[in-house]
């Protein structure tokens, strides 16, 4: 055994769907950057980068669903279906692990949602390769330690930011030396835990640029070109009470990478490969105006004769936004602004910590549409005390600006405040697995039924917003009728029939790939104002370069 070889995993997911645009490595990547500047050998094994995805029987926790999800549909208005495995197999990771016979495996486990899938892997990975040294890290296991030490497969646990002290832990091992010095580390002690606290590093700079060429690149390609992910920044200096990450959660205080060290990490990304679209993870990308703006003018100066799509896909803060910085964006590359609304309840507001940022919103709105960038808006529907009336009313106000609407299914995140919350009022998931939007996770103020409904009419208002763009006008009410043979039908036509029945008679229906036209479970009382308030107001479409001036339904 070479005890200098380390593999670091991303396990593979189970779910109703996978992003893959935003499961890059980059976490693993900053690791292992720290561990080879200190002379260990290291891979990272990502499990998710492969084609490969299998259809699996529901978990029983996720049994509730079925009448939501139970039945196939390929309308646009369809949400999930069917629950798949997305990546490798567990036997193949045991047997890759095994071929390479490394000292440590360091394994990810950044959401608790998915939990199950990190464990699993470190289970699989000791029974097949018994000899190595496996350790858990991410947010999961950094406020549950106890809980994934239960596990008898997993030897170490990291809490907090592992670039440090992974490498102090792997050298500990190698050297023989006392783990209790290991800032963050967790681990059985005879009949007890020995768990230190979190460890943050304070100073960004300290650590590497992360290792991305050990990133299988050409999994993330998109349009026959590489997508990569940077992260300028950690934390967030916000309050917002639903996120784990911000300034009133478990998370360590917000720190901001020097522009420098930003721009010789792109340098460094896009020397070597043909790179179209980077993604900045930042929680707030452009709050600390002078530092975006030094950044991105000197991005625009070496984009200059690249063409490369940027995104900041976590969502901007509105009031951070104005004409300098969208004019700064759309030079840069930009595209599409992701904007976080939240919500335009006063009273929800409070609840989330947030301010009312619609002036901003609408502002930054004008922007985009001077500039020709689309927007992306998202709202959080079905958090604790909230009412779907409430997320209604931000639908309705969003159908009438130039946005696509991002609804976005409130789950508890834990190590916020609005977790404790949860827990407290003993109305948290009884499952980790069921930490996740798609699982429709409280059953509250908003109950399963509405936020179902919520989201599928989401997706109807944005497909009246695309068909305004693409032709002009909505299609008139038509009561339901018989297709004959529908599965011939392409969707978008389809989709439009479904919608004219929808305006109709207020049901929402889908249509099954064997042809067959069902009605979905929805709240009756959602659908009927929905259709009722859209009647009065001028829905708008999305594109930038079409003057659209809204279209009633009639």
């Amino acid at each position: 055994m070479n005890i200098s070889k380390i593999i670091l995993v991303q396990p593979p997911i189970q779910d109703f769907y996978l992003t893959k645009k935003r499961t890059i490595p980059y976490g693993l990547a900053s690791i292992a950057a720290s561990l080879i500047n200190n002379g260990f050998d290291v891979e990272i094994l990502d499990c998710l980068a492969s084609q490969k995805s299998k259809k699996i029987e529901w978990p029983k926790e996720f049994s509730f669903l079925k009448p939501f999800y139970g039945k196939n549909d390929i309308s646009a208005f369809s949400l999930f279906h069917a629950f798949r495995h997305f990546g490798y197999s567990y036997e193949y990771i045991g047997t890759k692990i095994r071929e390479k016979e490394p000292f440590i495996v360091g394994v990810s486990s950044l959401f608790t949602a998915y939990s199950n899938e990190s464990i699993k892997t470190a289970i699989t990975i000791k029974k097949f390769y018994p000899n190595c040294k496996i350790v858990l890290g991410g947010h999961h296991p950094t406020l549950f330690p106890e809980k994934v030490l239960e596990c008898d497969a997993i030897d170490f646990v990291l809490r907090g930011e592992g670039e440090t002290s992974m490498t102090d832990l792997c050298e500990a091992l190698k050297n023989d030396t006392d783990l209790r010095q290991v800032p963050g580390i967790a681990f059985r002690e005879k009949d007890a835990y020995f768990i230190s606290d979190s460890a943050w590093i304070p100073d960004l700079s300290a650590i590497p640029i992360p290792e991305n060429r050990l990133i299988n690149h050409g999994f993330y390609q998109r349009k026959n070109r590489a997508s990569t992910t940077i992260v300028s920044s950690r934390g967030c200096p916000m309050q917002c009470s639903y996120c784990s990450i911000s300034a009133s959660s478990a998370h360590a205080p917000f720190r901001q990478r020097s522009v420098e060290d930003v721009l010789d990490e792109i340098k460094l990304q896009t020397k070597d490969m043909d790179v179209g679209f980077i993604d900045f993870e930042d929680e707030n990308l452009c709050l600390n105006k002078k530092w975006f703006i030094k950044l991105f003018s000197k991005i625009k100066l070496y984009f200059k004769d690249k063409k490369i799509e940027l995104r900041a896909m976590n969502g901007l803060y509105p009031p951070a936004i104005d004409e300098e910085i969208v004019c700064l964006m759309k030079d840069c590359g930009f595209k599409t602004l992701n904007l976080s609304l939240g919500s335009t309840s006063k009273t929800q507001l409070a609840k989330f910590n947030r301010p009312d940022v619609r002036k901003a919103f609408e502002k930054a709105l004008d922007l985009s549409q001077k500039y020709g960038l689309k927007t992306v808006s998202y709202i959080i529907a079905a958090a604790p005390g909230q009412t779907a009336e409430s997320s209604l009313k931000d639908l309705l106000y969003l159908a009438q600006k130039r946005t696509l609407v991002g609804l976005s299914i409130f789950y508890p995140a834990p190590g916020s405040l609005d977790y404790e919350l949860c827990k407290n009022n003993k109305i948290l998931p009884d499952d980790f697995s069921l930490m996740r939007s798609s699982a429709l996770p409280l059953n509250d103020t908003t109950t399963r039924i509405e936020s179902a409904t919520l989201l599928r009419l989401s997706r109807i208002l944005n497909f009246m917003k695309h068909l305004i763009d693409s032709e002009g006008t909505l299609p008139e009410l038509k009561p339901f009728y018989s297709l004959k043979n529908p599965e011939t039908i392409n969707r978008e036509p389809l989709s439009r029939i479904l919608l004219q029945w929808f305006l109709h008679d207020e049901k929402i229906r889908g249509i099954h790939p064997n042809g067959e036209i069902y009605i979905h479970l929805a709240d009756i009382h959602l659908t009927q104002t929905f259709i009722n308030q859209i009647k009065n107001i001028q829905i708008q479409g999305v594109n930038p370069q079409i003057n659209s001036i809204g279209y009633p339904v009639g």
